[in-house]
């Protein structure tokens, strides 16, 4: 097939100019895409020169094609057709089941041209049916952590012949504690191997981790690190714990917003909050790590077709969410971490597109406002009318030594409070019932995902 078949001109002195070969090119096609983003022009090259990278890149970057794409290539370039059963010689390593999923389908949109195996590994999903895949032998497996080395131990995979390994979201994975599976992993792959290690931000820690795990890594740099996406809309609305709630139903309804995924500290926080927003009208839906990966599938994909307008969601569930187009992020809480403020935002104005990020900050987590804006070294613009009476987020005193991300709760932090006579406008009737989003299955070679 001559590549000017298929391929527009302009798509000729870009995808092509990166090395890859025809098959990929034409998956690439195939999406819809035209010009590769800037850590794909970085890193493909680096990859399939075989160096080991370290990548600091935003979240809607393009970072899943930019080692997806030349992982492949690399793999099919040493296939042996006749090996039977096939070898796992690329491992690639995430923090969530979601981020799981997105990779996933990530490998199987890529290589529907290419007669490579992939399977996807991770916890909440049947062990059985795991078991049955890899027995079978596959190229690539797509896993967390903790459901790999239980494979791993039931003597389900073995890691020996992997010639590729990649480290997705490394940052999410050090936060998560994830580093003593990670060792324990690295003692089970091949010395001599291409690592690969993709964070949204690079601390120390994770300059650290890579020092352990590359060999003479290249450095790939392609986001000012700390920073958000200039296409965010940022405000925080200073407003008292009590009445959050209500200012969030009101914005919601006032505004009409039909998409808005809601962050918050914990499991029972977000099944309180999803209890509350339904009670106000709200389509709304919760995603954290006690629900079924059936439950958190369905939630998602609810949240994805418009049956839900609200995902409320914790940060360990929401790491890895790829959605489209999402023009709403709410901070319902803060996060504990200050780099986490990054990565709830990042999951709006991705690719280019515009997104607005909303914090409801109350007088308690002032010194975790103080904390996100000393990381992103300026002040995030304050709404003046919340409609609700002002209270202050000046930090006077320290937050305790045990206690880095919380204020000292003292009294003169507060102020008297009387809600202004508004009231939430329902944004949505009620829920609207549909049929159960089972579990993904695994997929074999040729099968077809969403980018």
């Amino acid at each position: 097939m001559i590549l000017g078949e298929f391929l527009p001109e302009v798509f000729l002195m870009s995808f092509v100019q990166l090395g890859l070969i025809e098959e990929l090119l034409k998956s690439v096609a195939d999406q819809g895409y035209i010009t590769p983003t800037p850590v794909q022009q970085k890193a493909i090259p680096l990859i399939l020169e075989g160096k080991d990278v370290l990548a600091g890149a935003q979240t809607g970057t393009g970072k899943t094609a930019s080692f997806t794409l030349p992982l492949l290539q690399r793999l099919f370039e040493t296939h042996d057709p006749h090996q039977k059963p096939r070898r796992v010689r690329a491992l690639i390593l995430v923090p969530t089941r979601e981020l799981a999923a997105q990779v996933y389908e990530s490998v199987l949109t890529y290589n529907q041209h290419l007669p490579l195996h992939v399977e996807a590994v991770v916890g909440g999903a049947s062990v059985g049916i795991q078991t049955r895949q890899l027995k079978r032998g596959c190229d690539i497996v797509v896993a967390t952590p903790g459901r790999l080395i239980d494979h791993v131990k039931q003597r389900n995979i073995n890691l020996a012949n992997i010639e590729i390994l990649v480290l997705d979201e490394a940052d999410r994975m050090l936060d998560m504690g994830f580093m003593p599976d990670i060792k324990e992993i690295m003692a089970l792959i091949p010395k001599k191997r291409q690592s690969l290690l993709f964070s949204a931000t690079v601390p120390n820690a994770i300059k650290s981790l890579a020092a352990q795990l590359l060999n003479n890594p290249v450095e790939v740099e392609v986001a000012k690190q700390n920073a958000t996406a200039e296409n965010v809309a940022e405000r925080v609305y200073g407003i008292d714990r009590e009445y959050k709630r209500a200012l969030l139903s009101y914005l919601i309804g006032s505004n009409n917003w039909k998409q808005v995924l809601v962050f918050v500290r914990t499991k029972h926080g977000a099944d309180r909050l999803e209890k509350q927003l339904i009670e106000d009208g709200i389509r709304t839906a919760a995603l954290h790590g006690d629900k079924t990966q059936g439950a958190r599938n369905k939630a998602l994909e609810y949240f994805k077709t418009g049956k839900v307008t609200v995902l409320v969601a914790t940060d360990i569930a929401a790491r890895g969410l790829d959605i489209d187009n999402l023009p709403h992020v709410i901070n319902y809480d803060l996060p504990q971490v200050p780099e986490d403020y990054i990565h709830r935002i990042g999951r709006t104005g991705r690719a280019g597109s515009s997104g607005e990020a909303l914090s409801l900050v109350c007088p308690e987590e002032a010194w975790s406002l103080v904390e996100i804006e000393k990381l992103l070294k300026r002040q995030i613009p304050r709404v003046a009318d919340t409609g609700y009476e002002p209270v202050s987020l000046k930090v006077i005193d320290a937050p305790k030594k045990n206690a880095p991300n919380k204020t000292t709760g003292k009294k003169d932090l507060r102020h008297s409070k009387k809600p202004a006579a508004r009231g939430a406008k329902p944004a949505d009737s009620k829920r609207s019932d549909s049929k159960r989003i089972e579990s993904r299955g695994q997929g074999r070679s040729g099968s077809r995902g969403k980018a």
